[in-house]
């Protein structure tokens, strides 16, 4: 694994360091953290009722469309 530094304010760095457990590297931390930010974007994509119409409103356009 290719290592690379960053620089964080001391705040940053202990802020992150909140998410973690004793032992446990930046590194796993950061993967934990990003981790969970793709999760929940992931829950509200699914989540998120852009595009979508109600469930009363697509049965009335499908009985328009093909009625009995």
């Amino acid at each position: 694994m290719e290592i690379s530094t960053i620089q964080l304010s001391k705040e940053t760095k202990k802020k992150i360091s909140s998410f973690g457990v004793k032992g446990e590297s930046y590194d796993d931390i950061l993967k934990k953290i990003y981790s969970m930010a793709i999760k929940e974007q992931f829950r509200d994509f699914l989540m998120s009722d852009e595009g979508f119409i109600p469930i009363e409103e697509a049965i009335k356009e499908a009985d328009k469309k093909w009625p009995e």
